[in-house]
């Protein structure tokens, strides 16, 4: 679903960057809220993991393809306003180094695949783990439904922008059906890939699923009869190597989705393509500012091997988002750190 230049006209796209400068600064105050000791060093992979992800696109129709948003994914793991930033961070990497999604759109993506579907992915997940058992199956069925619901929701901001600031003059009916039609296909997908993706990570470490941190139940002691709640003990730290290891593999299966498994993933048009091809909404799509990036297209330029240039840009993209996401969370924590630090009170 990313945008390119000439989708949107200039005066609502202005205004959904204002709207998505609003919110990233808005989730950059909530994030510090976020992002203790075990979300911190997580957010910048799931950054990465969600870039690698997004190339992998998955056949959903007849000549249609679809691939992962990522909102709901990094609201569960990470928080909904650290979720923010992660897709943001990927949509900025990918505009500027890969041409994917237009600059002057910037503002629409962000808005479409960032803020709504994190926003919507993490109240339905709320909403279903607090009427659902409390287990990680609950977790992940929750997580399943919550990916579901976020893309369509995205299809239909998008429509709504259109219907606004559309630079061609097509039915929003048809726009709005075809949009959320082939978006629920690819709305299946993304709920796989967001319940696989969160399972395996409640299964190895659940105190890392921010969304479900407090589905635990207290200990609870019977004194005279009456159950009451234990005292809380004093935390047991995590070792150090769980915590690298988690991070590792983590890593290296986004370099290999990246740098191979993407050289296997449809060719065919994404929904927003397969739709603005169709019904004539990409009339006026404009070039894209660094379309003669050397890594534009996803490939490496000047290296004709097809698989060794997609698989090269893949992981070049990967090293690059988690550098950039590890270095905005690495500094707003820190920024809560002195927040909290007693420094920084007075008497």
């Amino acid at each position: 679903m990313h945008v390119p230049d000439g989708f949107i006209d200039a005066p609502t796209s202005a205004v959904t960057g204002v709207v998505a400068a609003a919110a990233v600064a808005v989730s950059l105050r909530g994030a510090r809220r976020e992002l203790d000791e075990r979300t911190a060093p997580l957010a910048g992979l799931v950054a990465a993991f969600i870039f690698a992800v997004q190339m992998l696109n998955f056949p959903v129709a007849a000549g249609t393809s679809g691939h992962l948003l990522g909102g709901a994914l990094a609201a569960i793991l990470v928080g909904p306003y650290t979720g923010v930033l992660c897709v943001s961070v990927v949509l900025l990497m990918q505009g500027i180094l890969f041409a994917d999604g237009g600059l002057t759109a910037l503002g629409v993506n962000i808005t479409n695949m960032a803020i709504v579907t994190t926003i919507v992915a993490y109240a339905v997940f709320r909403g279903l783990v607090k009427v659902l058992p409390r287990s990680r199956r609950s977790v992940t069925v929750a997580s399943f439904v919550a990916a579901l619901l976020s893309v369509p929701a995205a299809a239909l901001a998008f429509t709504l922008m259109y219907a606004v600031g559309g630079t061609t003059d097509v039915s929003i009916g048809k726009v709005a059906t075809a949009m959320v039609g082939v978006h629920v296909l690819i709305g299946i997908g993304e709920a796989a890939i967001t319940a696989l993706t969160v399972g395996a990570v409640v299964a190895v470490r659940p105190d890392l699923v921010y969304g479900a941190r407090d589905l635990r139940r207290p200990l609870q002691l019977r004194v005279n009869g009456e159950l009451v709640d234990a005292p809380a003990a004093e935390p047991v730290p995590v070792a150090a190597r769980s915590s690298r290891k988690v991070w590792a593999v983590g890593l290296v299966t986004s370099l290999v989705l990246a740098g191979f498994v993407s050289f296997y993933a449809s060719a065919d048009p994404d929904g927003l393509e397969k739709v603005a091809a169709d019904h004539g909404i990409d009339k006026k799509t404009e070039d894209h500012a660094t379309a003669d990036s050397p890594l534009a297209d996803y490939g490496v330029k000047d290296i004709t091997d097809a698989r060794l240039s997609g698989g090269l840009a893949g992981v070049i993209g990967v090293g690059v988002t988690v550098v950039a996401g590890s270095a905005v969370f690495w500094a707003v924590r820190r920024r809560r750190t002195a927040d909290v630090s007693p420094t920084s009170t007075t008497a």
